[in-house]
């Protein structure tokens, strides 16, 4: 029976936060949740349905495809379950597997221990039956098992997706603190732009938030940008399934006239690398770079559209201190240059976001790495808001 075509649990995993929106791009490719928590959606499908998922999921950080759940109260426990499993019927015996595992058990001090009980299970099942085994290491660029292990409650599942979903592919050079792709294209699905009017990204570092922007409007789904998934590596793997549905995101990608997506920055660095980003992404047409202080930055006239900011959040004292003057001087670069925008500004310090001097309509929740944010949204009024009596 192959797994591919056989119907189980599926978890899809991204980052904390990040599920309300990964749960919309689930329902939008046509699957229907059984679960959503705050971390990942759970579903049921086949390992080929784990092929489209890994495709075009933006906001996922990892496909899991359940293998089989069981009670175990200690690592001895884990190992005769694990041995138990026919593993020659998922992965080459002359090919690569590694493990990765979720623990949370009194006998386990170290992930490290549960995912060597793991690969010790599977290669002693492979010279039991087969008489040889395949090789095993942290690398996860080909068969990757997964361990999700909870007090008494286990269970094994293959990661269809190995490198994490949540880097799209494109930034080959990263630049200083880039924002998680992932988690880029969150924040720009919980504001309010229509994906054609300006967006205006001052401050842009590596280019992450336009290129994420660009990407949006046009439909253009990570797949695009990777070429290898773990999934590739399992018997019964059939490449004109992947190849059809490389196809199928192809087809759907649209161009977009008129839209135009304003990002600049003032380092020269920085710069070039969005613009050597973008050009990988294949969206660069639609971005006009600008070096420039963040107050230079052009902004349409007359129309709507959207000025998003992800400024640095500041930890040292005497950068606070000047962070507090570039917070103000973004306030007062939406008030006077943004009217009639929607303003958003991506910031993990609080205190800093006071000195803009605009009262935020919405507050959005979202972690970057660990820490604690919020994207902040203004609406920047182009007249008075005041009704004569």
């Amino acid at each position: 029976m192959s797994v591919f075509t056989t119907r189980s649990r599926i978890v899809i995993t991204c980052n904390k936060r990040l599920s309300p929106y990964l749960e919309s791009e689930v329902r939008a490719l046509g699957f229907e949740p059984e679960r959503t928590f705050m971390t990942g959606i759970e579903l049921f499908g086949t390992l080929n349905d784990c092929i489209t998922l890994n495709l075009n999921l933006r906001c996922a950080s990892q496909i899991h495809y359940s293998l089989q759940e069981f009670k175990v109260k200690n690592p001895e426990d884990l190992y005769v379950k694990v041995i138990n499993y026919p593993w020659e019927n998922l992965i080459q015996k002359d090919g690569y597997f590694s493990v990765t595992s979720n623990v949370s058990h009194p006998t386990v001090n170290t992930e490290l221990f549960a995912n060597v009980k793991v690969k010790d299970a599977i290669a002693d099942r492979f010279r039991r039956q087969v008489g040889t085994r395949p090789n095993s290491g942290p690398e996860v660029d080909q068969a990757v098992i997964h361990l999700y292990w909870k007090d008494e409650r286990a269970e094994i599942f293959i990661d269809t997706s190995g490198a994490t979903l949540a880097k799209h592919g494109y930034r080959k050079i990263p630049g200083k603190a880039p924002m998680l792709e992932a988690l880029a294209t969150a924040t720009l699905m919980a504001g309010k732009w229509d994906r054609q009017s300006p967006f205006v990204n001052p401050m842009c570092g590596s280019g992450t938030v336009a290129i994420e922007a660009a990407l949006l409007a046009t439909n253009r789904k990570p797949g695009l940008y990777r070429d290898n998934y773990a999934f590739m590596h399992i018997i019964g793997y059939d490449d004109a399934v992947y190849k059809e549905a490389l196809r199928k995101i192809r087809t759907e990608i649209k161009e977009v006239p008129g839209l135009k997506i304003y990002a600049s920055d003032i380092s020269e660095d920085a710069v070039q690398v969005s613009q050597v980003n973008a050009g990988i992404a294949g969206i660069e047409q639609y971005i006009e770079f600008s070096l420039c202080d963040f107050a230079e930055t052009p902004v349409p006239e007359g129309v709507s559209g959207v000025v998003y900011f992800n400024p640095e959040y500041g930890e040292r004292l005497g950068v606070l201190q000047e962070l507090e003057h570039t917070y103000a001087r973004i306030g007062d670069f939406m008030k006077k240059n943004c009217k009639g925008y929607t303003g958003y500004i991506f910031t993990g310090n609080m205190d800093l976001a006071k000195k803009i001097g605009l009262k935020a309509a919405r507050r959005i929740e979202f972690y970057s790495a660990k820490l604690d944010c919020r994207l902040l949204e203004y609406e920047l009024y182009a007249g008075t808001r005041r009704v004569e009596k």
